[in-house]
């Protein structure tokens, strides 16, 4: 999100750009809003609840590392 800059985002463009689906990130938003860290301005964006938050998570985290997808387990696998 950070990548994108400081306006509000669109929820897909966010998990576009971490190769996710925008319905994976459901949980992910739903901490940083709860944590205060952003705020949803109307339905289906976001932004960050601090001015200038943006440009700190860009030079305190300059290349961001996403973890492999996680693959849900069913009860035949």
């Amino acid at each position: 999100m950070a990548e994108l800059g400081p306006e509000a985002q669109k929820a897909q463009d966010v998990a576009t750009i971490i190769g996710r689906k925008s319905t994976q990130m459901g949980p992910t938003r739903d901490q940083l809003i709860n944590t205060g860290l952003r705020y949803m301005p109307e339905q289906g964006s976001a932004a960050f609840t601090v001015p200038h938050f943006d440009k700190f998570l860009t030079r305190a985290i300059p290349e961001l590392i996403m973890p492999p997808e996680r693959v849900k387990k069913t009860a035949l696998g």
